[in-house]
């Protein structure tokens, strides 16, 4: 299979609509921080995540069978529905929620923000590579800048410290660029089958690892965990694999993993509202740097015509 380029964002009517979802999208995963924060004080880590991609991919098939659908059926199909869970679910949801029993939220933030920088670098190691415009690179650094104004330079004080978490975090980054670029294999498909057909291959994987490591019968989660789980697998996951996949296929790879810089701003305001946090000055100044970043991805850039 060949590497897929970056490509330019879509123009026209359904612009807005795309930039509507990648709003929904960063606060539906803005908001997975504080899910995970609380799942993991009762649940494991691999047990949370094993629950998660099993409810939500459980939802989808009920959504398929709902809609008179049916998952493809081709060995070829399944695989890349495997490749894609280990990129975007198995690997990256258990290492954020390892990292995330030690890491603060701030910093998790930031490292977990990096996607759109290792989309840019794993495509120019591509063979297929294109040239990226200016403008998604002022982008990129825009939205880096801002997220750490944000979260709040100090909390970079903390980088060292824990470091095998720090660099999971980095790791599940690292993953998720690469699942935007493979997730370009299903532009065909309705976005709900790869969806679907990713979840329920990462709980295949990590159902038997949770039964065999964490012996799930034997815990006594909280009520705040397991209704964080809950809220995690329904809207982080099964809601929001759908629109991902619908922005893949409509806005390119750069466009879509954007979306890992407006998640910190959602984040803090979901915060705000829920944990009374306060935000620090610097915060709004960044906040303008991530909107600002998240346009200059987004935007559609016209091709200069050839020259005579």
């Amino acid at each position: 299979m060949t590497t897929p380029s970056v490509t330019t964002a879509r123009s026209g009517p359904g612009r807005t609509t795309d930039l509507a979802l990648l709003l929904v999208l960063a606060t539906l995963w803005g908001g997975s921080y504080t899910f995970i924060r609380i799942g993991v004080e009762t649940i494991p880590p691999l047990t949370l995540i094993a629950a998660r991609t099993l409810l939500a991919g459980a939802v989808l098939l009920m959504v398929i069978r709902w809609r008179g659908l049916r998952l493809p059926r081709d060995l070829a199909t399944w695989r890349l529905f495997l490749v894609q869970a280990c990129l975007n679910s198995v690997v990256p949801f258990t290492l954020i929620a390892w990292a995330e029993r030690s890491v603060e939220a701030g910093l998790a933030t930031i490292l977990s923000s990096t996607s759109p920088i290792f989309v840019v670098l794993l495509t120019g190691l591509s063979t297929s590579a294109v040239r990226l415009p200016p403008l998604r690179l002022v982008g990129i650094m825009a939205g880096l800048a801002g997220t750490v104004l944000i979260v709040g330079v100090q909390a970079m004080s903390g980088v060292g410290e824990q470091f095998s978490a720090q660099l999971a975090l980095v790791a599940a980054s690292l993953c998720y660029a690469g699942a935007a670029l493979f997730g370009r294999h299903f532009k065909g498909l309705d976005p709900i089958m790869p969806a679907a057909g990713s979840l329920v291959c990462g709980a295949i994987v990590l159902l038997p690892l949770s039964l065999m490591l964490d012996r799930p019968w034997t815990l006594a989660p909280s009520a705040a965990s397991v209704q964080a789980l809950i809220a995690l697998s329904l809207f982080s996951t099964a809601l929001a694999f759908v629109i991902y996949f619908r922005l893949i296929a409509r806005l390119g790879s750069v466009a879509t993993t954007s979306v890992a810089y407006l998640r910190v701003p959602t984040g803090v305001v979901i915060g705000m509202v829920a944990l009374g946090e306060a935000l620090a000055p610097t915060a709004w100044a960044g906040l303008v740097l991530v909107v600002g970043g998240v346009l200059a991805m987004t935007l559609p850039v016209r091709e200069r015509s050839p020259s005579c």
